[in-house]
C-alpha cells in the first residue's frame, strides 16, 4: 500500500542527495479524521499473533514429526499441546520466493518474487504487494519483523523495505545473502544499518540469532498490553552450521558440519521455547497464537548431510526438488485459548497465512490471493475450506549433489508442480523458458496416497489424470499477475521544484470483499510546504472493489533545499464491518540537484534515482558492490567505451536536466561481459523526457549489437532512461549505455 510515484522505483535514501528532510514533518490535513478504534478499545480482545519461520528446516527434523537424532522438546510439546500439520507446503523449494508467498498469500504462478535473486529473479517486494503485516496494521496491530528479511535492495526509503510493507519494527538482515553470515558487522534496525564493532575484521564474537532473539522478546514485553503481530524469522538452520555451542552433540562420532547443523536446529527449538515462555511469563498465552514453520526443505550446504538425520523424513527430495521433500514442511499452530489440541492432514500452504490471520485479526483482506483462510481450522471445525489444487514453480540456477540426483540431474530445469486431492505432477522443461510447449516437458505422476515416497511414477498407466494436472499448471501461472488494488495508493510526481505547485493524487481502494463506510483521505506534507485540496476526500460509501480518489496542490518554498527527499504521506481510513482501518501510504519526493552546466556524460552527473543500476550508480547499493565511478569498461563487439552506465532489467535511472539540454546521444545494448554468459539475454530500452516517451528500441540482443540513441531533448526537465526484459529471462539481461551523453546549449 505505500507507493513510489510513477517512475521513481528507485531507492531515494542513497541518491548521492542530501539527507532525507523528515524531521520536521506537519500535517497538512485536508478533513480531521480521528484515528481508529483498536479491537482491544472496543471492547474485546483479538489474538496476538507470533509466526516463527525457520531457514531450511526439513519436514523430519523436530521429534515430533519422526526425528531421532537431534532433540527438540520445547516444539515437540508445542505439537502435542497445538495442532500439528502433517501436509502443510511452503510454496516453493527455495527461500525468496516462498517468503514472498508466506507474507502476500500468493504462489509462485502469481507472486512478484518467482526465484532466488542469485539465480536472477526479482528479488523484491514491490508497491502492489501487500502483505499480512499491512492487513493485520491497518486495524491497530503493533508489528515487527526481526531476523532475516531477504527482500533488497539493501536501503531504507524503497517499496521493498519491511517498513514500506507493513512492519514498524524491523531487526536483522535485508538482503538475502548477508542472512548467510551468523556473525556479521551490521544488522539493519529499521532505516539504518546498525553496527556490531565485536565482529569486525571477521571476529566471530556476537552470534547474530541471539540478537535476532533479544530483540523479539523486547517487541513482545514492549507490547504486551496491546494486540501485536511478530514475525521471527531466525537464519538457523541454514548453512553454514555456525552455532556458538555444540556441546550437546560432542560425543556422536559426526563431522563437524554434522553437530553444528544439528545444534542449530537444537538452537532453534530453544528460541522458540524462550518466545514461549516469555508469553506465559506475561500471562498472554491464551490471546496468543503462535505459528512455527519452515521455507523449504532441508539444504545440504557446507557438508551437511540430511540424510544422516533422515531430515525430509519419509519424503522424496530436498532444497530445491519440488518433490515432497523439497516443499512439505512443519507447521505447528499453538495457542492454549484459540487453537484445538490434534493433527490436521489438510493440505495446507503457507499462502493461506494471510487470510487466516486477516480473519483471526478481524481485518478485512485482499480477494484476489491464493490463499484460503484456516481460522475454522484451528478452532476446532472440521469444514475449513479446502485447495482445489496446490502449485508450485522452480527457477533455480543453484545445485546440489543430492537435489541433483533426485531430479535425475534436471535441477537447473524450469519446473512445476501441482497437488489435487491425492495426485502429485511434476514436470521439467528441457529450456529454460515457460511458454515451451507442452509436449515438450517431461511428465511425471504421482499417487501420494499409496506412494507419499514419489518412488513410482505412474504417468504411463494415468496419461489422462497427468493431462488434467497439467492443464491446471498452465492455468495456475500468469507471465504478470496484475493485483486488485487494496488500501492507499500515493501519486507524486518525480521532482518538488522548490516554489512551484504540484499535484499529488491518492486513492483508497476497497480490495476487500465486503463494503466500507465513512471513507477519507488525508495528507501530510512537510513543514512549511503548502497543501490545497482540489477534489472531495470522502466518501460515504465504498462497495466492494470501489474507489475513494482525491488530489491536491503542493507548493514547496521557495527556499527549500535543494538535492533533498522530503517525505509525503496519504492515509486512507474507513469503517468496516470488524472496525475501522487506516492505511498509510508514504513516498519522497526530491528537490533536484543543479542542472547541468555544460556538455556532460551522464555518468559524471548526481541522478534523481537509480534502480538496478552498477558502475557509476553504484552508490543506491541496489546492485553490487562496487564503489562509485564509472565501474567496469562498457565493451560491444570488442570495442571498448570508457564512460557509460550498466544496468540489468528491469532498471530505471533518472536525472535532472533542468531543460538546460538539447541532444541525449548513446549507444544502448547487450554488452559483451552478459554476452560470454550466455546469449539468450534479449531487452528493450527506453527514453523518456518528463514522462513523455521518446524512443523505444528494437530488442535489444548480443548478436544484434548495439543501437544508437540520438535525441532532441529541449525542454526536458527530467531524463530517464529504461530497460524492460523482452523475453522473461532476466537472467543474462545485462544491458548498458555506452558514452551516455547530454549536449548543453
Amino acid at each position: 500500500m505505500s507507493t513510489r510515484r510513477t517512475f521513481l522505483a528507485g531507492s531515494t535514501a542513497a541518491l548521492g542527495l542530501a539527507v532525507t528532510a523528515n524531521a520536521a514533518v506537519a500535517e497538512q490535513a485536508t478533513a480531521a479524521v480521528a484515528a481508529p478504534e483498536t479491537t482491544a478499545q472496543a471492547g474485546t480482545r483479538p489474538p496476538n499473533f507470533v509466526v516463527v519461520l525457520a531457514d531450511d528446516l526439513g519436514y523430519g527434523e523436530l521429534g515430533a514429526y519422526g526425528q531421532k537424532l537431534i532433540t527438540t522438546p520445547r516444539l515437540d510439546r508445542l505439537a502435542a499441546e497445538g495442532l500439528r500439520f502433517t501436509d502443510a507446503y511452503s510454496t516453493a523449494a527455495v527461500c525468496a520466493p516462498s517468503r514472498c508467498s508466506l507474507l502476500t498469500g500468493l504462489h509462485t504462478g502469481h507472486s512478484t518474487v518467482r526465484a532466488n535473486p542469485s539465480s536472477g529473479g526479482q528479488g523484491s517486494l514491490t508497491s502492489t504487494d501487500t502483505t499480512f503485516a499491512q492487513v493485520l496494521q491497518a486495524r491497530g496491530y503493533r508489528t515487527a519483523v526481526i531476523g532475516k528479511w531477504g527482500f533488497g535492495p539493501e536501503a531504507a526509503g524503497q517499496d521493498s523495505h519491511p517498513a514500506a510493507r507493513g512492519f514498524e519494527e524491523f531487526y536483522g538482515y535485508i538482503d538475502h545473502s548477508h542472512a548467510h553470515q551468523y556473525y556479521p558487522e551490521y544488522l539493519w534496525h529499521n532505516d539504518a544499518k546498525e553496527p556490531i564493532p565485536a565482529n569486525a575484521g571477521g571476529v566471530k564474537a556476537v552470534y547474530a540469532p541471539d540478537l535476532l532473539e533479544q530483540h523479539a522478546l523486547e517487541f513482545i514485553d514492549a507490547h504486551a498490553g496491546e494486540p501485536f503481530l511478530l514475525l521471527l524469522t531466525p537464519n538457523v538452520p541454514h548453512a553454514p552450521s555456525d552455532v556458538p555451542d555444540t556441546s550437546a552433540y560432542a560425543d556422536r562420532s559426526w563431522t563437524a558440519a554434522n553437530k553444528g547443523h544439528a545444534a542449530q536446529v537444537s538452537y532453534f527449538d530453544s528460541l522458540v521455547g524462550k518466545v514461549v515462555d516469555r508469553l506465559r511469563s506475561l500471562g498472554l498465552e491464551q490471546d496468543t497464537v503462535v505459528l512455527v514453520t519452515s521455507d523449504n526443505g532441508p539444504h545440504e550446504e557446507g557438508g551437511v548431510n540430511p540424510d544422516l538425520f533422515d531430515a525430509n523424513g519419509p519424503l522424496r527430495g530436498y532444497k530445491r526438488n519440488l518433490y515432497e521433500g523439497g516443499v512439505r514442511i512443519p507447521l505447528i499452530a499453538w495457542g492454549p485459548g484459540r487453537v484445538q489440541q490434534g493433527t490436521s492432514n489438510r493440505p495446507t500452504p503457507l499462502t493461506d497465512v494471510l487470510p487466516t490471520l486477516a480473519e483471526l485479526g478481524g481485518a478485512p483482506a485482499p480477494t484476489d490471493v491464493d490463499g484460503l483462510s484456516a481460522a475454522p481450522l484451528l478452532a476446532g471445525s472440521a469444514d475449513s475450506a479446502r485447495h482445489g489444487h496446490l502449485y508450485w514453480f522452480r527457477d533455480e540456477l543453484g545445485v546440489t549433489s543430492r537435489a541433483n540426483a533426485e531430479d535425475a540431474k534436471r535441477a537447473t530445469w524450469l519446473a512445476e508442480a501441482l497437488r489435487r486431492d491425492d495426485w502429485k505432477a511434476v514436470r521439467f522443461a528441457p529450456e529454460r523458458d515457460h511458454a515451451l510447449p507442452d509436449d515438450k516437458w517431461q511428465v511425471e505422476l504421482y499417487d501420494l496416497a499409496t506412494d507419499p515416497g514419489e518412488t513410482r511414477n505412474v504417468v504411463d498407466k494415468n496419461p489422462s489424470k497427468a493431462a488434467e494436472l497439467v492443464a491446471l499448471m498452465r492455468a495456475s501461472w500468469k507471465d504478470a499477475y496484475p493485483r486488485t488494488p487494496f488500501g492507499t495508493r500515493l501519486t507524486l510526481p518525480a521532482l518538488a521544484v522548490p516554489g512551484q505547485a504540484f499535484t499529488v493524487t491518492a486513492t483508497l481502494d476497497n480490495g476487500s470483499a465486503r463494503p466500507w463506510t465513512s471513507a477519507a483521505l488525508t495528507l501530510r506534507a512537510p513543514a512549511g510546504w503548502t497543501v490545497a485540496t482540489v477534489s472531495p476526500t470522502t466518501a460515504d460509501q465504498l462497495s466492494a472493489g470501489g474507489r475513494l480518489a482525491a488530489s491536491w496542490q503542493v507548493t514547496p518554498p521557495a527556499a527549500a533545499a535543494p538535492a533533498t527527499t522530503w517525505e509525503v504521506t496519504a492515509e486512507g481510513t474507513a469503517l468496516t464491518p470488524a472496525g475501522p482501518v487506516r492505511y498509510p501510504a508514504t513516498s519522497t519526493v526530491p528537490t533536484p540537484p543543479p542542472a547541468p552546466t555544460r556538455d556532460s556524460y551522464l555518468s559524471d552527473l548526481t541522478w534523481i534515482s537509480a534502480t538496478n543500476g552498477w558502475g557509476p550508480v553504484e552508490r543506491d547499493t541496489s546492485n553490487g558492490k562496487n564503489a562509485a565511478g564509472d565501474g567496469p569498461l562498457i565493451s560491444f563487439g570488442g570495442t571498448t567505451y570508457p564512460k557509460g552506465l550498466g544496468v540489468h532489467a528491469p532498471s530505471d535511472i533518472a536525472y535532472h536536466l533542468g531543460g538546460a539540454a538539447v541532444r541525449f546521444t548513446s549507444l544502448v545494448g547487450i554488452d559483451d561481459f552478459s554476452a560470454k554468459q550466455s546469449t539468450v539475454g534479449a531487452t528493450r530500452a527506453k527514453v523518456y523526457g518528463d514522462d513523455r516517451l521518446l524512443l523505444t528500441t528494437p530488442t535489444l540482443t548480443a548478436a544484434g549489437g548495439p543501437v544508437p540513441v540520438d535525441l532532441d531533448v529541449r525542454g526536458v526537465r527530467v531524463l530517464r532512461l529504461v530497460v524492460e526484459d523482452a523475453n522473461n529471462r532476466t537472467s543474462f539481461d545485462h544491458t548498458s549505455w555506452a558514452l551516455a551523453r547530454v549536449t548543453v546549449a
